[in-house]
């Protein structure tokens, strides 16, 4: 009983630290009892993998070590089989703010706030990429659900989630981002970055696009552009931003944004769109080449397809059955003429 109640004391000290509530005095307790043995620092050890790997770091409520667990377990599921599996490494993230935290309660007092920076500048930089025809869901260390979408990339510390939540996006993804008020959730590109505290939204901006297309499905979020110097603009769900990359002009409007995230699916839909934009889109898709004629820049088209069950020359012979263009196969690219 008495072992147990001094565990009891010592999570309340690693909770109190967690949660930047401790005090020198505590401090010093913490970091003298964990010094006293392997067994306690692997007990300490322990206590923080748990914590960080589920998620509840910096929560001032009690430690439920059966909930924290439970927690750790569905953010540690499986990917379905038929799902691309993210590139990245959730164990040795989750070692690295361990040892962040570790560190700290080994080093003395004067030396924490050196030491927690170090360990930070050492963080890595974790890259998960779609390649083209594919598409690719990660959950991220706080709990939020990203889909890249065929050729995008994003990439974010292994400190995701200590200090901040920012991460870069080249391309398109759909964010469904864990609620926090206290750690804005950030997505960065040269364009323009979004700020957020928990919402859900589709942000487009591939580097050949023209225009960068923020989608807000759930939720509200904070613009800044990146171009022209201006006020933040705030999206309301089903509202959309249109960036023009050259001139700077963002402007933002009512849409029906059901459609914005429905690559998904694995499908295609065109509304009205430019044929040059259709084929940025098949190219990602189906991993081919295309080549839009000029005279043919300015056409639009509409159409709704299943990727997987229609061939790139399938949707060609659809859009061209509109007796508004043709196509050919010519020098390992496709021609639309």
């Amino acid at each position: 009983m008495q072992m147990k109640e001094e565990y009891n004391d010592i999570d309340g000290l690693i909770t109190s630290y967690l949660s930047g509530n401790l005090d020198k005095a505590s401090f010093s307790e913490l970091q003298k009892w964990t010094m006293e043995s392997e067994a306690n620092r692997i007990y300490v050890r322990n206590k923080l993998e748990l914590w960080f790997s589920s998620g509840v770091s910096g929560s001032v409520e009690p430690f439920d070590e059966d909930a924290a667990f439970t927690l750790f377990q569905q953010r540690a599921a499986i990917f379905p089989k038929k799902e691309k599996p993210a590139r990245r490494s959730f164990s040795w993230k989750m070692l690295y703010r361990v040892a962040a935290v570790l560190l700290v309660l080994l080093v003395p007092f004067a030396t924490y706030y050196q030491g927690k920076h170090t360990v930070k500048q050492n963080f890595s930089d974790i890259v998960v990429e779609a390649s083209l025809g594919t598409h690719t869901k990660l959950n991220l260390p706080d709990g939020s659900l990203v889909w890249l979408n065929a050729g995008s990339k994003v990439t974010y510390s292994q400190g995701f989630g200590v200090d901040d939540r920012k991460l870069t996006l080249e391309g398109e993804g759909y964010f469904e981002v864990a609620h926090n008020e206290k750690v804005p959730f950030e997505v960065c590109t040269k364009e323009v970055n979004l700020r957020v505290l928990g919402t859900k939204f589709n942000f487009k901006n591939y580097s050949n696009d023209e225009e960068v297309m923020i989608s807000l499905v759930e939720g509200k979020v904070a613009l800044q552009n990146g171009i022209k110097a201006m006020e933040e603009l705030y999206l309301e769900p089903n509202e959309r931003m249109v960036l023009n990359k050259l001139t700077g002009e963002m402007v933002k409007s009512k849409a029906n944004v059901e459609y914005a995230n429905i690559w998904r699916d694995n499908k295609l839909f065109f509304d009205e769109e430019l044929l040059e934009d259709i084929a940025k889109k098949l190219m990602r898709s189906y991993d081919v080449r295309i080549e839009v004629a000029d005279s043919l820049r300015d056409r639009r088209f509409y159409g709704d397809f299943m990727i997987n069950k229609n061939t790139i020359e399938e949707v060609l012979e659809t859009i061209a059955s509109t007796s508004r263009m043709n196509y050919r196969y010519e020098n390992g690219k496709y021609i639309l003429y």
